[in-house]
C-alpha cells in the first residue's frame, strides 16, 4: 500500500541502532504522525516496551514482528465479515458527503454480486442533486437492480419500496444509500433513524449492517465522524476509502481502539474491483 514510510525508515528497523529510549520516542512520533492518535499510540508503544523486555528482543526483525503482532491484536475487534444470514440482508451505508460513499456502494454491489448474491440498490440520498443518477451509473456497471424516486422525495419511502421489491424479486442483499448532509446534524440523524425504523419494520427476518464510509485522508476528523454516527446509527463496521500511497491510515487503529468497531473493507483505487476486505495482518505488514 505504500503507507507509513516514516515508520519503515526508523533507525532500529534499518538495523542501525539498538532498542533504546530514543527508538521508542522516535516510534511514538512516527505513529502519532500516521494519525493513530495519542492514546492509541501510547498503548501500542507501552505494550511493545513490555514485550521487548519480557522476550529480551534485540534483533530489528524480531522487534518489527512484535509490533505487527500488537497492531493486529488492536485491529481484531468485532466481526470482520458481513452478516448476510437473514434474507434480504440489508446494508445501510452512511457517511458525510465527499468520502466516496456512492462509489463504495457500487463497488460493494459488484463484489457481492460476484459472490453469487442478487443485489438491489436503494437510492436513499434524495437530498443531493444527481445522487440517484450517480448510483444508477454504478448499478449499470455492476449489473444490479436499483429502486429510486425523484429528487427531494422521502428517503424512507424509497427504502420502503426497495424492501418490498427485494421480497418480490427474492433479492439476497439490499444496499441503501443515504444523504451525507442535510441542513444540520439533527436533521440528518432524524432521517437516518426514520430509515432504520422502516428497515426494522419491513425486514423482520433481515440481517442488518450499518457501514460508515470514511476518507482515510481526513485523519482524526474521521474519528469524530465515527463517534457522531455511532451515537445515532449504531455502526457495525467501517469502510475506509482513498487508502493509497498518500494516505496516512493510522485512523484505522484509533477507531478500533476507541469505538471497538472493525474496518470491514478498504478502497484502494477508483476501479469497480478496487474494494477489498480489510486484512489486519496485511495492513500491519504494510505499516512496519
Amino acid at each position: 500500500m505504500g503507507l507509513f514510510n516514516k515508520i519503515k525508515k526508523l533507525s532500529i528497523f534499518s538495523g542501525l541502532f539498538s532498542v533504546d529510549e530514543e527508538f521508542f520516542e522516535e516510534l511514538e512520533e512516527a505513529l502519532i504522525l500516521s494519525d493513530m492518535g495519542m492514546d492509541t499510540t501510547m498503548e501500542a508503544v507501552e505494550e511493545l516496551r513490555s514485550r521487548v523486555k519480557e522476550r529480551k528482543l534485540k534483533d530489528p526483525e524480531e522487534v518489527k514482528a512484535c509490533l505487527r503482532e500488537i497492531l493486529v491484536e488492536m485491529l481484531s475487534v468485532g466481526e470482520p465479515g458481513l452478516d448476510l444470514s437473514g434474507k434480504p440482508a440489508v446494508i445501510l451505508m452512511i457517511g458525510v458527503n465527499g468520502v466516496g460513499k456512492t462509489t463504495t456502494i457500487g463497488k460493494l454491489a459488484n463484489l457481492l454480486k460476484n459472490q453469487g448474491n442478487r443485489v438491489l440498490l436503494a437510492a436513499g440520498d434524495t437530498f443531493r442533486a444527481a445522487a440517484s443518477d450517480q448510483l444508477t451509473i454504478w448499478a449499470d456497471r455492476a449489473k444490479v437492480d436499483i429502486i429510486k424516486h425523484g429528487e427531494g422525495s422521502d428517503p424512507a419511502a424509497v427504502v420502503f419500496d426497495a424492501m418490498n421489491a427485494a421480497r418480490a424479486r427474492k433479492s439476497d442483499v439490499v444496499l441503501v444509500d443515504t444523504a451525507g448532509r442535510l441542513h444540520n446534524k439533527q436533521n440528518l440523524m432524524n432521517e437516518l433513524n426514520k430509515i432504520r425504523r422502516v428497515i426494522d419494520r419491513e425486514g423482520e427476518t433481515s440481517s442488518k449492517e450499518v457501514l460508515l464510509v470514511l476518507d482515510a485522508t481526513t485523519g482524526q476528523n474521521g474519528l469524530i465522524q465515527a463517534k457522531q454516527f455511532g451515537e445515532s446509527a449504531g455502526i457495525t463496521g467501517i469502510v475506509l476509502t482513498k487508502l493509497d500511497g498518500t494516505a496516512k491510515g493510522g485512523i484505522v487503529l484509533a477507531i478500533a481502539k476507541e469505538l471497538g468497531v472493525p474496518v470491514k473493507f478498504v478502497g484502494l483505487g477508483e476501479g469497480i474491483d478496487d474494494l477489498q476486505p480489510f486484512d489486519p495482518a496485511a495492513f500491519a505488514e504494510a505499516l512496519i
